[in-house]
């Protein structure tokens, strides 16, 4: 995968919330990220079950403007944002749990070119056998 501008903000901002963990020195009383990351995962799980829910609703409002005649480019802004957020708060835990967003990618990655009823009944079949049923 060839390197982008996309890439790089997100290995930037990657580095940043690297930079809060607790390990690292991060200040909870001067960073929002640090201070997620100090309360723990309840703190930041509970951003991204938020966060998740206001991008279904940007993205409902989204189609409400482009039915009813109101500002479909405002929506499709608001929906950005949202999932601008959500995105961050994931990244927060991916630098929790000791992965980068390039993990993220490299996972997509390797499904690219699998169609998702294939990679779904694939990770259905993986789960029975973990499971041992």
């Amino acid at each position: 995968m060839t390197h982008n501008s996309s890439d790089d903000a997100l290995a930037q901002l990657a580095a940043v919330i690297e930079s809060r963990l607790p390990a690292q020195g991060g200040d909870a009383d001067k960073s929002y990220v640090a201070r997620l990351l100090h309360k723990g995962p309840d703190a930041f799980l509970k951003k991204i079950g938020e966060e998740a829910t206001e991008v279904v609703m940007a993205a409902k409002d989204a189609d409400a403007a482009a039915l009813l005649g109101g500002n479909p480019s405002a929506a499709r802004g608001k929906l950005v944002a949202e999932v601008a957020d959500l995105w961050f708060h994931c990244m927060i835990a991916l630098a929790h749990y000791g992965l980068t967003p390039a993990d993220v990618i490299a996972e997509l990655s390797r499904r690219a070119g699998t169609s998702g009823i294939e990679e779904k009944a694939l990770r259905k079949a993986q789960n029975r056998e973990t499971s041992g049923e």
